[in-house]
């Protein structure tokens, strides 16, 4: 099957989050039930470099790990049977923090669903920059 990609508008059609927390920018491919790969550009107007810090700005990691769990939720949510629903947080495991992401970096965020029962998932998320793992981790959620 040839790539799918979502602009940001079709994303807001699958997943309720708004700015300034939704943290991708567009879907460059997904397969509902399956996966989803998605970008962040980040610019030095981002509202969290304001405190994270002055004068280093650096994207906090657990905000990463939030833009995996969205690309992640797209690829739930994009199910028929999910429709109109929301993922919630059910669990993070094996995080691991590799790299740092700063202004100018266009993150590739790739979340690929391992498990899935009933409401409860599992997904494996990995965040690059330039081709380098600059976090990863395992990511449950659940349907509400």
């Amino acid at each position: 099957m040839e790539g799918r990609h979502l602009t940001i508008n079709e994303i807001k059609e699958i997943i309720p989050h708004r700015h300034p927390f939704l943290l991708i920018d567009y879907i460059e491919d997904y397969q509902p039930g399956e996966f989803a790969v998605g970008y962040k550009c980040v610019t030095y107007r981002e509202d969290f470099f304001a405190g994270h810090f002055p004068q280093e700005p650096v994207m906090p990691g657990v905000l990463t790990v939030e833009a995996l769990a969205q690309v992640g939720a797209v690829a739930i949510l994009s199910m028929e049977e999910y429709k109109g629903k929301t993922a919630y947080f059910a669990g993070i495991n094996k995080c691991k923090f590799k790299g740092k992401i700063v202004p100018g970096d266009k993150v590739r965020l790739e979340t690929r669903i391992i498990k899935k029962k009933g409401p409860i998932g599992v997904g494996e998320a990995v965040a690059s920059v330039d081709g380098k793992t600059v976090v990863s981790a395992e990511l449950t959620f659940a349907i509400g």
